[in-house]
């Protein structure tokens, strides 16, 4: 039973919404910050504005009227009195409201004056008179999952008196006057005032650093005690010929990238090496390169993708650049029923594949390599250190090489990953032309429309992304659901079209990504979950709707979807031509260059505003806001380190027993 159920309000239901999400624990469940605050501001107004928004106190002067349109729009229209003024309010598509609105009740409500018909449009409504001031926070969630459902388990969750163990060794809370955890906790999801929160932020966001790099220091300690590495004997020129055996030149950035794993591999220290390239350089040859070297000396490699889609198309892509070679490819999937799990774990332990490509799966306990040399890891942000610790412990002595798409400034970089040699690839492969990138805005969506046809007229497909699933009680965005509906209309029902959503079961994304990747469907309509790394190469265009919404960097991963042929591709961004960052997209291809605008335009940030996403894994962190603090965690972790203060905290030596066997 999920120990989930114990919290108040938590039925079976409610349990899925949570998984959804990714909560699974209690401790998941109360670290699952919000990703922005507001802070109320009643306006006392006895004459309105055309076209002003306004927050204001009101008493319901009617019964409400629902009003149905078509199935999926209704309004809500009832009368209340505010400030000795009694006016028409009406709601679209809050239905569900209609039972809770009572004669004589003190709400609150948000909205623009509309003069045309004296009626308040409101796209809020709070059963409640909210003070003024009142700070409220918000989570991202999934459907059927309520934001203030969310806020009261979790509330519960912190009145259940749980042991909840503050990483903050104690002398260093004193030191910097840190409130403990329970209070930072308790104010960073139902914060008073600004201090509570600023307090609250401060606490959680040096905890968040400080034990990342406890992980990342410790590993290094471990890396260092024992770097002796296998002793290999290479054949250079047998590597040259393979690599002149490839259907294409490699450039310039990834030959050096292969000479510098070949170093590394040849020496007697064992690689542990970053191989940081942009979305499209050519990192999976690289990779397959570095597998072709480790296997000339008779050992196995193993390449982990954070998903099953990444692992089916690094398999299908792998075995195509192996295929004049003896290199036995093997594949083993989550997915997998037991039996065959337990048919390729027994060849895989028989030495019967030399590389093997698999997802969490190769994690696991049943997983036994014969002579594992060499460890690969795609995407590796999307993996806890624990889980690279994990693969890393499958063989004696193996190398390890770490591949990302997610561009970080050098000075990050080294900070984040000081213990790791890196190789950057920002060259692309020859005959990859330019994306053209444009800005339209909805009024030209004929135009968005006609340029999609082009291509459709040319057997491309297309991508197009939504930042919703469906209708939203803060946000007025375009759903996929709807952009469906319009794309079918277009096209007169003659193209087929297909919807991909994080609602979707796991064997249902990957159905409707097959179909996209065979070329059987030809727009895919998407939210951000498509995956990083997902080659499509006969996709030529990405059109992306609100696109103000989503932070540079993931609007430059989508973006890397296309462009993967020698085909013309165009990206269209629909929002605003003088949206800064969307400009900065028109500029540049060079995922690098964007980071750094990225990390420029951010500033300081704003204690109230929106969180990026995509800033590593943190959840509360900010790598640039925040980078001075993950400095002093850094320095601070050393002394915590040496004192071995650590082993009086349960969580840290839990990561020490997970890389023990390294140690």
């Amino acid at each position: 039973m999920s120990e989930l159920l114990k919290v108040k309000g938590i039925g079976e239901k409610s349990l899925k919404y949570l998984n959804t999400i990714g909560i699974n624990t209690i401790e998941d469940l109360i670290n699952y910050y919000p990703y922005k605050y507001t802070v109320s501001k009643i306006d006392e107004v006895t004459t309105f504005e055309d076209g002003k928004s306004y927050t204001l106190h009101a008493i319901i002067d009617s019964y409400p009227t629902l009003r149905r349109f078509n199935a999926k729009m209704n309004s809500l229209t009832f009368r209340v009195g505010s400030n000795k003024k009694v006016f028409k309010v009406i709601i679209f598509n809050r239905a569900y409201l209609k039972q809770n609105l009572k004669l004589g009740m003190d709400i609150t409500i948000t909205g623009k004056w509309s003069a045309n018909n004296n009626t308040f449009v409101a796209s809020d409504i709070k059963l409640e008179k909210i003070p003024s001031g009142r700070i409220d926070s918000y989570y991202h969630l999934t459907s059927g999952l309520s934001n203030t459902m969310l806020k009261k388990y979790i509330f519960n969750a912190l009145n259940m008196n749980i042991d909840i163990e503050d990483r903050v060794p104690e002398y260093l809370n004193k030191k910097y006057k840190f409130i403990d955890k329970n209070k930072a906790l308790k104010y960073i999801h139902n914060p008073i005032s600004a201090r509570e929160l600023k307090m609250a932020k401060l606490k959680l966001i040096y905890e968040e650093f400080f034990e990342f790099m406890f992980k990342i220091s410790y590993l290094k300690k471990v890396n260092k005690s024992k770097k002796e590495g296998y002793i290999r004997q290479i054949d250079k020129e047998k590597v040259n010929e393979f690599i002149r055996s490839l259907p294409f030149e490699l450039t310039s950035d990834q030959v050096k990238a292969v000479n510098d794993i070949y170093e590394d591999l040849s020496g007697n220290i064992r690689m542990n090496r970053m191989l940081e390239g942009d979305v499209g350089s050519g990192k999976t040859v690289v990779s397959v390169i570095a597998s072709y070297i480790n296997n000339l000396s008779g050992y196995q490699t193993a390449l982990m993708a954070p998903t099953e889609i990444l692992a089916m198309q690094h398999y299908n892509t792998v075995k195509s650049l192996l295929f004049n070679t003896n290199i036995r490819v093997g594949l083993l999937l989550g997915s997998f029923t037991k039996k065959e799990k337990e048919v390729i774990q027994e060849e895989i332990k028989l030495g019967k594949y030399d590389l093997v490509i698999g997802t969490h799966a190769l994690i696991s306990e049943a997983v036994e390599f014969k002579n594992l040399g060499l460890v690969i890891t795609d995407e590796q942000h999307r993996f806890g250190v624990n889980q690279r610790a994990s693969l890393k412990n499958k063989g004696l002595l193996p190398d390890t090489l770490y591949m990302s798409a997610t561009p970080i400034p050098r000075t990050y970089a080294l900070t984040l990953y000081g213990d790791m040699d890196i190789s950057y690839i920002k060259t692309k492969p020859a005959g990859r032309k330019e994306i053209k990138t444009i800005i339209k805005s909805e009024k030209e969506i004929t135009d968005v429309l006609s340029l999609m046809k082009n291509e459709l007229d040319n057997n491309h497909q297309i991508y197009v992304v939504s930042p919703l699933i469906e209708e939203s009680d803060t946000l007025d965005l375009t759903t996929v659901n709807e952009l469906k509906t319009k794309m079918s209309v277009a096209f007169n029902n003659k193209v087929k079209i297909g919807i991909l959503h994080g609602k979707l079961s796991k064997a249902d994304k990957e159905k409707v990504m097959d179909s996209f990747v065979k070329g059987e469907t030809q727009i895919l309509i998407s939210t951000t979950v498509i995956e990083v790394g997902v080659d499509v190469k006969n996709a030529t265009m990405m059109v992306i709707y609100d696109a103000e919404r989503f932070g540079l960097a993931t609007l430059h991963q989508l973006r890397g979807r296309i462009g993967r042929n020698s085909f013309d591709s165009t990206c269209i961004l629909i929002g605003s031509n003088k949206n800064k960052r969307l400009q900065v997209m028109t500029e540049s291809n060079d995922g690098f260059y964007i980071t750094e605008k990225d990390f420029e335009m951010r500033g300081e940030g704003d204690l109230f505003g929106v969180k990026q996403s995509g800033d590593m894994s943190f959840k509360i962190a900010s790598l640039k806001e925040d980078y001075k603090i993950l400095l002093q965690a850094k320095e601070d972790v050393k002394d915590f380190i040496s004192s071995k203060d650590y082993l009086n905290y349960e969580s840290y030596n839990k990561f020490i027993e997970s890389i023990r066997s390294i140690d």
